[in-house]
């Protein structure tokens, strides 16, 4: 919950980024918004300092976007605001798991995304539902399923090995066969 007050005082100061002078902006917004800005406003006040820093890097880093990049944040804001309580619960947990994890596994799980997001529409569907799947298998049958793919893998680089020995071999006869015959 209070990582959602953040990211709302986030996108509260970006929106305040106007031509207009911020007090015109200000007294120019209803009654009731004005409370909420208000409140708000103090509750940035009565965050730690690194806590305000961190929010400092992250408006810096919103200002610094292209203003297509400003509205696919504000677009995935607006889409975490309409999830449930439980979701929202449920995406800010994997939030901080991500960011618990070494640089070099953020980025591959980046790169994950971004085949993902990329795919076409029949293949994302069909990656989901397995990662849905595999979300609900218990640790044992996730170990389970490790081991087969990694039997499948050797039995594949095992059978890649086979066909480049095979190549070798018959080039090897046809060079003989050009010797001799």
């Amino acid at each position: 919950m209070k990582r959602a007050i953040l990211i709302a005082a986030i996108f509260l100061a970006a929106a305040a980024q106007a031509q207009q002078s911020a007090e015109d902006r200000f007294r120019a917004l209803p009654a009731e918004k004005q409370q909420e800005l208000r409140e708000r406003f103090r509750e940035l006040q009565s965050l730690p300092p690194e806590q305000r820093a961190e929010l400092r890097r992250s408006l810096d880093r919103l200002e610094a976007m292209t203003p297509d990049q400003r509205n696919a944040v504000l677009d995935n804001y607006r889409a975490f605001q309409q999830m449930s309580p439980a979701e929202r619960d449920q995406v800010l947990k994997r939030w901080e798991d991500f960011r618990s994890l070494p640089p070099e596994k953020r980025a591959e799980l980046r790169q994950q995304l971004r085949r993902v997001m990329e795919s076409e529409p029949a293949e994302r569907k069909q990656l989901l539902d397995n990662m849905q799947r595999w979300e609900r298998m218990s640790p044992e049958q996730r170990e389970e399923m490790r081991q087969r793919f990694r039997e499948r893998r050797e039995q594949r680089r095992e059978e890649r090995q086979e066909r480049q020995q095979e190549r070798r071999e018959r080039k090897q006869e046809r060079r003989q066969e050009r010797r001799g015959g």
